[in-house]
């Protein structure tokens, strides 16, 4: 289980703000197919991935035509987001809009 802490905001410079979705460490089951239900759904495709760090859920990043993980906080308001791309250890406060780094 990682503990996640604040990085940088939102233009990746360092900062002393801190994260209040952050309590402690965030427990989700690892995605069983690392894709975005709603890209395959609709026939769109991702450019990279990004996990709900609250439900768990994997949808495609902003860089991707459709947006579904902003979508995805927009709609249920679950303010953190991992990147679910392997080697990849950030996280992101939509929120906040702070960036974020596992431990």
């Amino acid at each position: 289980m990682a503990e996640w802490r604040v990085a940088g905001d939102g233009a990746g410079n360092a900062t002393e703000k801190t994260c209040a979705h952050l309590p402690g460490p965030v427990d989700v089951s690892s995605a069983s197919a690392l894709e975005c239900v709603d890209c395959l759904v609709e026939g769109s495709q991702w450019v990279h991935l990004r996990q709900c760090l609250e439900c768990g859920e994997v949808r495609c990043c902003d860089q991707s035509p459709r947006h579904h993980a902003t979508t995805h906080y927009r709609e249920a308001a679950h303010p953190l987001m991992r990147s679910a791309q392997p080697d990849e250890e950030w996280g992101w406060c939509y929120v906040d809009e702070l960036f974020l780094l596992a431990d």
